[in-house]
């Protein structure tokens, strides 16, 4: 019997759901601490202040990482205002650019059905799906790193014509010029050591005559110097700490209390493939065979080998982030594109018991949230929290039955069907994904403390300072258009009151001081103040009156008048 294979036009469609659902999500939900709310208050900043060489978080230099995506957010909020969709555009969009590259790449590489497939498996791969709709660096990392992955790719391919292969490498010089404006040197240093290690795992010595190494290094330094040298002409201090701060002392050491196992992205990995994870080991093992065209076993082997690189991309970078003294879950996102064409390509030869298993997988994990959804009120810390949890416990449910209902509706086609068992496995996995996230929001709103912006800004003036005692707010400074003075606490900011120490107040005791006489004066000021700071305080008698509180934060003004 024929395989019945969904139709072109059901394709096209499918995507074109796929997008509107993808750009409505970007404005559903409160921009979070800490990476949402700081990069957006950047990039308002950076409007604002119509200085976009020296980039500022809360007014003070913040030199952490380069300003690719904060020059991309304050150019949507000059477009279209500020908001939620627009703070997280630049990273919608880089998702989706993986999402286009990796079934563009892979169609050329291996056929349109893999291609088709490729970018299914990728934009319904939960933690590339999630973290396209995170206003975070990472994401935009990792798309302009697909972007040098896929330009390689179609550079190196076999068919490629010598203008055809020209094009591509300027491009992947372009994307890895990028990643550098976007997160610093790992955006060549990675794609550098993993070409290193394919010329040996593949002895492909050839490839270096092909990088157009000459015109692709001037597109490169065209593209990454002007604003190193803009920055350091202005910030003299600037070399030492992004150089030799942020890159070899963030690797090496703890300094930003970032650490974790070495097995700490293991789980990530596991969790961000979903519902893919079932397909996962073999098609890493099959990235070692030789391949001809189209992934054709059976033609000549081709002097390029893609499934390597794809695989000595994966690992390596994996690898290093391993052995990184600093960890978060995203920094391993520029693998899931590369995982996503080697899935792709597996599932075109696995057998039906490899399929079925694969839907066995993603249907454990729904029954598992569905028999875990009913403990999620418990998570709670404290009575406030209480029914924020029990709000997200059904959307919980929902994600976890989504998953369910597609492993099942995948596992009856996978033998007949085997296109209509991966769309059902795609549309599930995003689907579920999309409501985890969605189901976040009143978690996300308490965090982010939107509830009392309104109060704050009915008691604000044009001219009344305000300070942040022993905390900072990530979110809030955006929401409410407005920073705030630092008192006794500048975390990631230290640098930067280094430098301007007049841009803060280092111990509290000058700012009581201050807030006394600001009272004394008749001046309104406002405060928002860490919940132990507040207590200690109030037990001195400093004048307070309380507009608003929760368990993260307590916000004060010096009129305390009723």
């Amino acid at each position: 019997m024929k395989e019945t294979q969904p139709s072109r036009s059901f394709m096209w469609g499918l995507f074109l759901v796929f997008c509107l659902v993808w750009f409505y999500a970007l404005g559903a939900r409160t921009l979070v601490p800490t990476d949402e709310g700081r990069y957006a208050e950047m990039a308002r900043e950076m409007l604002a202040t119509g200085d976009w060489i020296t980039p500022r978080l809360n007014g003070i230099k913040y030199f952490e990482k380069p300003p690719l995506q904060t020059w991309m957010n304050a150019l949507t909020f000059a477009a279209f205002g500020l908001g939620e969709w627009q703070a997280r555009l630049w990273t919608g969009l880089s998702g989706l650019l993986g999402v286009v590259l990796a079934g563009y790449t892979a169609g050329r590489l291996y056929g349109r059905r893999t291609g088709f497939h490729a970018g299914m498996v990728l934009g319904s791969s939960f933690l590339w799906a999630a973290l396209s709709h995170v206003n975070t660096l990472d994401m935009g990392l990792a798309g302009m790193m697909t972007l040098s992955l896929c330009s390689l790719l179609l550079a190196q391919r076999d068919a490629a014509d010598p203008r055809e292969r020209r094009r591509w490498m300027w491009a992947c010089w372009a994307g890895m010029a990028l990643a550098v404006l976007s997160k610093g040197l790992i955006g060549i240093v990675l794609p550098g050591a993993v070409l290193v290690l394919y010329t040996l795992f593949s002895r492909d010595w050839g490839i270096w005559k092909r990088l157009h190494l000459v015109s692709g290094l001037l597109v490169f330094f065209a593209i990454t110097t002007p604003w190193f040298v803009l920055v350091s002409m202005r910030n003299p201090e600037f070399p030492q700490f992004f150089f030799i701060h942020e890159h070899f002392q963030r690797f090496t050491s703890k300094v930003h209390h970032r650490e974790g196992p070495w097995y700490y992205f293991f789980p990530i990995l596991l969790l961000g493939i979903v519902p893919w994870l079932g397909l996962l080991p073999q098609s890493l093992a099959g990235a070692l065979r030789p391949a001809g065209v189209n992934g054709n076993t059976t033609a000549e082997p081709s002097r390029f080998r893609p499934g390597i690189m794809l695989l000595t991309w994966s690992a390596f970078i994996f690898f290093f982030f391993s052995i990184s003294g600093s960890k978060l879950p995203s920094y391993i996102l520029p693998i899931f594109p590369a995982l996503a064409i080697l899935i792709a390509l597996e599932f075109e030869r696995a057998s039906p018991r490899a399929l079925i298993f694969t839907a066995a997988v993603l249907a454990v994990a729904g029954a598992a949230g569905l028999a875990y959804a009913g403990r999620i009120p418990h998570l709670a810390s404290n009575a406030y929290e209480q029914p924020l949890y029990t709000a997200y416990a059904p959307w919980v449910m929902a994600a976890a039955a989504i998953g369910l209902i597609g492993a099942v509706v995948a596992m009856g086609h996978v033998r007949r069907q085997r296109d209509w068992a991966l769309v059902a496995l795609a549309v599930s996995g995003f689907a579920s994904g999309q409501a985890l996230i969605l189901g976040h929001e009143p978690l996300g709103r308490y965090k982010a403390g939107i509830e009392h912006v309104p109060v704050m800004a009915r008691n604000l003036r044009p001219d009344t300072p305000l300070f942040a005692v022993q905390i900072y707010e990530q979110s809030i400074p955006f929401y409410l258009r407005r920073t705030f003075t630092l008192v006794g606490f500048a975390d990631e900011m230290q640098f930067g009151v280094d430098q301007e120490p007049q841009l803060w107040i280092p111990e509290r005791s000058a700012f009581v001081a201050r807030w006394k006489a600001l009272r004394a004066e008749d001046k309104l000021a406002m405060a928002i103040i860490n919940p132990d700071a507040f207590a200690q305080l109030e037990q001195e008698g400093v004048p307070m009156r309380v507009i608003a509180r929760d368990p993260r934060r307590v916000i004060v003004t010096n009129d305390i008048r009723q």
